[in-house]
């Protein structure tokens, strides 16, 4: 195994494959060698454009950015790359890439020339080999993007992410930062919060490792930005540092598709010496956040165990995430989350066990509150989730808690939402405006009948329309005109003709027998058969011999004669 390389500062790298790039095995493999040797690699996987891993390199403040690009447009994507970063006042970031035999020795001159630090040929690694390679990297990102704090304190905002993120990377250095910058620092920020009236709800959203952390995070902000359109979020994502070597992956990333908007921003902590699961640097990477500017800070930690709680000392609401895999029940016991979790989230509910692991949880988080009698097991916030799923019912009613849950914390009146997810807005809430006011919504208002819609039919009752279940059972009714989303209490159901305001369908033997007649009864006609209730006539005497004729004889089932041939047992 390699030895890590002796660096003076903590160096950060970007790393990714190129846009349209078939694979990302080359670039796997120089990233691992990077934290070897001692790196924090936020890596970003393949098929990323230039503009992406811009952005993740100002937002992280890395020293250097290592991309493999095999797909033959190389020339045009780091020349616009060296291009972009000098547009956007960071030129100090060095770009490192290679691709094999696709980028031939003429066009990695011209790259060189042009200001590209250096693209590895199949030479190199001949010469210098994997190790080699790794080693000139280190060295030449071995410097501190800190320089002076007067710019970065100057450009404090949401707008400026370069600044924020030297901030932060000025908060990581702790005891090691110069005493009159980390002074500058506090005062700077202390000032900034004062100023705000009400700073930004902390999010904690733990969990198990591999639970899917990164995937709800990113559901639960898309969701947020398409409903609040003058919002900014900060993500602050903690990754966990191998101890042996210093080195962290910070790959949270990789799961993060909502983070290409100008209103997020993110950053990824490693432990480092916290040895806990939480930086060090994450309150003082909070306060920065909040005297920024930013309305809403998402903090995901890294994987925890069962004894772990450090994340609720931080967040004002905290969400336990978890999966079915966590044994025997008797294991939830243990669990520490499960006492102070505002939320539990049983993700990746499509896998087997899931519906049992749920009735456990919800068992056991009802236990931790005092098994109170006027609420039950099933009335616990325990979501099941499947956050790899497109629009997932889980995590639409998981976000619309969520809103709830923000709004008591700001001593709000809360607000219901219409169904969070897909097809526009989530309804009930207010574009342009403070996201935890009470938004105007059809569940807040009084409770008489909601307007009817064009689409839905006439009669369709006002019980209908209250009530989705009353309407669940019926297939008729102008449901596939209605929107996906209207705007008033129940979805396309409730447009549908309420099931007891028809008529019932009689239900009819698969095999028709005629009844047969008995003897007062000779001349009745068909309709008297047909209807008990018919009036009489001549043809169809009211008597009950008519009406109610003698049944046929009973003839035994094959096991009753199997039975009856059957020699008696002794």
């Amino acid at each position: 195994m390699k030895q890590a390389t002796q660096i003076k500062t903590k160096i950060r790298f970007v790393t990714a494959a190129s846009l349209f790039d078939g694979h990302d095995v080359s670039i796997n493999i120089m990233r691992r060698l990077l934290q070897a040797h001692g790196a924090e690699v936020v890596h970003l996987g393949h098929n990323r454009s230039v503009e992406e891993i811009v952005n993740a390199a100002i937002e992280e403040d890395a020293q250097g950015i290592a991309v493999s690009s095999y797909q033959g447009g190389h020339m045009e994507f780091f020349k616009y790359m060296y291009d972009l970063l000098r547009e956007k006042g960071a030129g100090h970031i060095k770009i490192f890439g290679g691709g094999g035999g696709v980028i031939v020795p003429e066009e990695i001159r011209e790259l060189h020339e042009y200001g590209i630090n250096r693209i590895f040929s199949p030479h190199d690694g001949r010469e210098l080999g994997l190790d080699g390679m790794i080693k000139l990297m280190m060295a030449e990102c071995d410097f501190s993007t800190l320089h002076t704090l007067n710019g970065e304190l100057s450009h404090f905002d949401t707008g400026h992410k370069g600044s924020v993120a030297k901030l932060i990377t000025l908060a990581e250095l702790n005891d090691e930062a110069p005493a009159e910058q980390a002074g500058t620092l506090a005062k700077a920020v202390k000032a900034r919060k004062e100023a705000r009236k009400t700073p930004a709800p902390v999010v904690g959203i733990t969990g198990t490792g591999g639970a899917g952390k990164s995937s709800l995070t990113d559901e639960l902000l898309r969701r947020y930005l398409l409903d609040f359109e003058d919002q900014h979020v900060a993500v602050l994502s903690i990754d966990p540092t191998r101890r042996r070597t210093g080195g962290a992956l910070l790959g949270d990333r990789i799961r993060m598709n909502a983070l290409n908007n100008p209103r997020v921003y993110m950053r990824s902590l490693a432990t480092r010496e916290s040895q806990s699961e939480i930086s060090e640097a994450l309150d003082e990477a909070i306060d920065i956040c909040q005297a920024a500017g930013y309305d809403l800070i998402l903090v995901e930690t890294s994987g925890i165990g069962q004894g772990d709680d450090a994340i609720t000392r931080f967040a004002n609401l905290s969400l336990y995430v978890m999966t079915a895999e966590f044994g025997a029940p008797t294991q939830l016991e243990k669990i520490e989350m499960l006492d102070f979790a505002d939320l539990v989230v049983l993700n990746k509910f499509e896998r087997r066990g899931s519906k049992d692991a749920l009735r456990d949880i919800r068992k056991q988080v009802w236990r931790n509150k005092g098994a109170p009698a006027n609420d039950a097991p099933e009335s616990m916030p325990v979501f099941p989730t499947i956050a790899a799923q497109f629009n997932d019912l889980g995590v639409n009613a998981l976000y619309i808690e969520l809103l709830k849950r923000l709004n008591e914390i700001r001593g709000q009146t809360p607000f219901s939402p219409g169904q969070g997810g897909e097809g526009g807005k989530s309804a009930g809430a207010k574009t342009g405006s403070d996201p935890f006011a009470p938004a105007t919504s059809h569940r807040s208002a009084a409770p008489t009948a909601p307007s009817r819609k064009p689409w839905c039919p006439a009669s369709a009752s006002a019980t209908c329309l209250k009530s989705p279940k009353a309407c669940a059972a019926t297939t008729s009714g102008p449901s596939s005109s209605a929107p996906s989303r209207p705007n008033w209490a129940p979805p396309t159901a409730c447009c549908r003709i309420w099931a007891t305001s028809r008529p019932r369908r009689l239900r009819t033997s698969k095999k028709s027998t005629t009844t047969p007649r008995s003897s007062g009864c000779a001349s009745a006609t068909t309709s008297c058969w047909a209807n008990s209730t018919a009036p009489a006539s001549t043809n169809c005497a009211p008597g009950p011999s008519c009406r109610s004729p003698t049944p046929p004889p009973k003839t035994s089932t094959r096991s009753e004669a199997v039975k009856s041939t059957s020699p008696t047992t002794p």
